[in-house]
């Protein structure tokens, strides 16, 4: 059976859906199996990058060709096919939203969130064509796969699909998170780090509900509780320039994009990783930060529950409380005011008694790329033998 897979998220700087196609084609690649495994890229100038991006065992199966021409043509209607850039093909799986038209191959689907229905205040000019791609995709589409039951879910709901079409295949943590000490001073020191800090992870972007983290900061800091610096790490993103005024000098540090090994280290060593989201397909920050032994403070969304539920609370108890020693505390998004207060004071708590580092860890090794990998393998074999 051969299996192609959009690899286009690979390409250029690694980001959320970048690591799911990156750790999902390598976990494909260990399963036991006969298939011939490819990936192909929608992109002209970039495709050079794709044959050395990918893991072993897979291989390029790609045309060059303009993106914005294949995007407005797939849009418009059902040509060129898939095939015509990959060659042909049983199983097709658009890894990033978009699946083109098939022209015999089966289609399979990951659809990562709907922020683009659910916040569409809140992304990209490129994020928003996604309100016309995903019907078209799921009207090719054999199977859809989701990072969490809470978009499989919406997904469900919002475009009246038969929940049998849906599986969600929960995202991985790498072993590499669990292993990873916390860095030392010389290390701290060389790469323009204090010995304690807060951290939050992500692209600045208005979904990410930056301005809300930072007023938080800010009243720890106006209080004269000692509160450390809060570290942004992520690439630019985009949307409006963060304010930074009523902060103290060197109280926020920016420190941009890092690779995966900087990026294990950072988080291994932060006192507390803030992700106050407004809206998340599945939350691997949070999850990672766990397995880096670090705790969270992070906004009460049904994907950041999902993920880290048998961490908190019975379902009975108010929300976001946590279980006895948790190293996680989720925080309601009331009105702007009442959320600041409400991080400010999780964030206290945490760096005053962070919880059992080793439950985080426990909890978050029941996620694995393998798992990913094997259920998303379950759901190719099953489209493939659809009449």
């Amino acid at each position: 059976m051969r299996i192609v897979l959009d690899g286009t998220p690979l390409l250029g700087r690694r980001t959320g859906v970048g690591r799911y196609t990156e750790h999902l084609l390598a976990g494909l690649a260990r399963l036991d199996t006969s298939w011939d495994l490819a990936a192909t890229a929608f992109t002209w100038r970039g495709l050079n990058e794709l044959a050395e991006s990918l893991p072993a065992g897979v291989r390029p199966a790609a045309r060059r060709a303009p993106a914005r021409l294949l995007q407005d043509a797939w849009i418009r209607g059902e040509h060129p096919p898939v095939e015509w850039l990959t060659g042909a093909a049983d199983v097709v799986h658009g890894t990033n939203f978009v699946l083109p038209p098939l022209r015999r191959a089966r289609g399979v689907l990951t659809i990562h969130d709907l922020s683009y229905l659910r916040t569409p205040d809140t992304v990209t000019a490129a994020s928003a064509r996604y309100s016309d791609f995903v019907p078209r995709g799921l009207r090719r589409a054999a199977a859809v796969l989701t990072p969490s039951r809470a978009v499989a879910e919406e997904v469900i709901a919002a475009y009246r699909l038969d929940p049998a079409l849906v599986t969600p295949t929960p995202l991985g943590v790498d072993d590499a998170w669990f292993t990873t000490p916390p860095p030392t001073a010389a290390w701290l020191q060389a790469h323009g780090l204090p010995e304690r800090y807060l951290l939050f992870v992500g692209s600045v972007e208005p979904r990410k509900n930056l301005p809300v983290l930072l007023e938080a900061v800010r009243r720890l800091h106006a209080a004269k509780l000692g509160a450390p610096p809060l570290v942004l790490v992520g690439p630019p993103g985009w949307g409006p320039t963060l304010d930074l005024a009523g902060l103290p000098a060197g109280s926020v540090i920016i420190a941009g994009y890092l690779d995966a090994e900087q990026l294990r280290a950072t988080v291994a060593g932060a006192g507390v990783l803030c992700f106050p989201s407004r809206y998340e397909g599945f939350g691997l920050p949070p999850l990672e930060a766990l397995a880096a032994g670090t705790p969270v403070v992070a906004a009460d969304i049904p994907t950041v529950r999902e993920v880290t539920g048998a961490l908190l609370a019975p379902a009975d108890s108010p929300s976001g409380s946590p279980s006895a020693g948790s190293p996680v505390r989720l925080v309601r998004q009331a009105d702007r005011d009442s959320f600041a207060d409400d991080l400010a004071e999780a964030i206290l708590a945490l760096l005053s008694s962070p919880g059992d580092a080793e439950a985080g860890r426990t909890h978050a090794r029941a996620f694995t790329w393998r798992r990913t990998a094997e259920l998303t393998a379950a759901v190719y074999r099953r489209v493939a033998e659809l009449p």
